[in-house]
C-alpha cells in the first residue's frame, strides 16, 4: 500500500472541515446565529483580538445559555455564551485517537491547530461519515488475509498465561484448542 502513496491510517486532516467560520469574542450572539444559519453550521469558533481561538459556540449553547434563560441576544457578546477553552487536536493525529479524545472529554468537535493556527474543525459527524467505508475496507482486508492464512496463522500471537504450564508468555500460540507457550507447544508436538 505504501508504494502507491496510500496511508494505512486515516488522519484528522483527511476529514476536517476547513476553513473555519469564526467570530470575535465581542461580536453579538445575533451575528453568531445569523452566520450559523447562513452557512448551515452547528457551531462557530470564537476568537480573541489576536485571532487565536478562545472557545466555541454550538447550537446547544445558544439554546441553553440564551433562549432557555431568555437573555437579551441583541446585547449579549459571544464570549458570554461560548464554551471555553476550545479543545484542539493536531491534524496528523489518527481518527481513532481523535474519536477517543472526543469520547473521553465528552465533546463533539475539536479545533484543528497547526503551528499555532486554527486550520480546521473535526466533528464526530465527520468521523461517522467515513465509518461505513472504513468498515468495508477492514472487511476486505480481513478477507484477503484470511485467504492467505494457514492453519497456524489463524490465531495471532498474544501475551498471557500458558493453558498448559500456567507460566507467563509474550508469545502464546494456539495448539490443540489451547493457548500455550513455545516450550509447551514443542513438548506437545514431541519435538525436543
Amino acid at each position: 500500500m505504501a508504494e502507491m502513496g496510500i496511508r494505512e491510517r486515516m488522519l484528522v486532516k483527511d476529514v476536517m472541515s476547513s476553513p473555519v467560520v469564526t467570530v470575535n469574542e465581542k461580536d453579538k450572539v445575533t451575528k453568531v446565529a445569523n452566520l450559523m444559519g447562513k452557512n448551515d453550521l452547528g457551531c462557530i469558533i470564537v476568537t480573541g483580538r489576536d485571532g487565536k481561538p478562545l472557545g466555541i459556540i454550538t447550537e446547544r449553547d445558544l439554546v441553553r445559555r440564551v433562549l432557555a434563560k431568555n437573555r437579551p441576544r441583541y446585547k449579549l457578546a459571544a464570549k458570554n455564551v461560548m464554551t471555553a477553552p476550545l479543545v484542539t487536536i493536531d491534524p496528523d493525529v489518527t481518527l481513532s485517537d481523535a474519536a477517543r479524545r472526543m469520547s473521553r472529554l465528552n465533546v463533539r468537535r475539536l479545533g484543528v491547530m497547526y503551528k499555532g493556527e486554527l486550520v480546521g474543525l473535526v466533528s464526530s459527524k465527520d468521523i461517522l461519515a467515513i465509518t461505513p467505508e472504513l468498515i468495508e475496507i477492514i472487511q476486505e482486508k480481513a478477507k484477503i488475509q484470511g485467504e492467505a492464512a494457514t492453519e497456524e496463522t489463524i490465531y495471532p500471537q498474544m501475551a498471557g498465561y500458558c493453558d498448559n504450564c500456567s507460566q507467563w508468555s509474550d508469545a502464546l500460540e494456539e495448539a490443540d484448542g489451547s493457548f500455550v507457550c513455545e516450550d509447551c507447544k514443542i513438548e506437545m508436538k514431541g519435538e525436543f
